[in-house]
């Protein structure tokens, strides 16, 4: 019997997993995360887009932006917002036992994260995205795209640890 992967086992998670535990990467999202509003599984999408040699516009990524909007606000964003006041605030709850619901939040944090992964991955099943280009290109590309789609320019440093982590996973 022929078995079908796992959602959590998509390309894109698989991908994605492998370039957040690259050295600095983790982060340079969470910063442009918390100060620019970037959409980190957005952004992972990208990249992976990149190392398939998929270079987008500024107008899918927006459409991109748009039709995971919804999730990221109803889900991803509260559920976030929840772990990191868990984190460190007193309460009457003794701390090891807020600490370890907040870790059960984390839980549920990252399976919303994987399921707007999983969306994305699906997406991609309805036809190409973007045009072919190198991936170094492509990962350029689509990191101005979303600075573009966003109106907004991304801080320089964490754009260089991202692009010099794509760099070292594509070349491998």
């Amino acid at each position: 019997m022929n078995e079908t992967p796992t959602s959590a086992e998509t390309p894109l998670w698989r991908f994605s997993l492998n370039f957040y535990r690259q050295a600095g990467v983790s982060d340079a999202c969470i910063d442009l995360q918390d100060g620019c509003g970037v959409d980190v599984n957005l952004l992972l999408f990208l990249f992976w887009l990149a190392s398939d040699h998929r270079q987008l516009s500024a107008e899918e990524v927006k459409m991109l932006d748009d039709n995971v909007r919804d999730w990221r606000n109803l889900t991803i964003v509260p559920i976030r917002d929840l772990r990191r006041r868990l984190k460190g605030t007193a309460t009457l709850v003794e701390p090891g036992k807020q600490e370890a619901f907040r870790n059960k939040v984390k839980t549920v944090e990252l399976e919303a994260e994987r399921l707007q992964q999983e969306a994305l991955y699906e997406f991609t099943k309805s036809g190409p995205l973007g045009s072919p280009t190198a991936p170094a290109a492509a990962a350029r590309a689509n990191i101005a795209a979303y600075e573009s789609a966003l109106g907004i320019d991304f801080p320089k440093s964490p754009t260089a640890v991202l692009l010099g982590a794509f760099d070292t996973v594509a070349a491998r």
